[in-house]
């Protein structure tokens, strides 16, 4: 299956570009993904943290990811 992947940020930079697909084995879920991306580009692992959106709604590692899925990865964000 095929999924949209976004990034913002530091994650942008991580990625070397604003959107990817990915394709990944059904089914699914967003802790999967996550997981997977943290093995191709190891510099997530060093972010103190990593949202991630489906679909424009915030969701858990546990939520199901199916065929083309927009997810977003949203960096830790410091402001002051």
């Amino acid at each position: 299956m095929k999924i949209t992947i976004l990034a913002f940020g530091i994650a942008k930079d991580i990625l070397g570009a604003r959107q990817t697909t990915l394709e990944i084995v059904e089914p699914t879920t967003a802790g999967s993904i996550k997981s997977t991306l943290m093995e191709k580009y190891p510099d997530f692992i060093k972010l103190k943290s990593l949202a991630l959106a489906v679909n424009q709604e915030y969701v858990d590692d546990d939520t199901l990811v199916k065929d083309n899925d927009e997810l977003v990865i949203i960096p830790p964000v410091s402001g002051g």
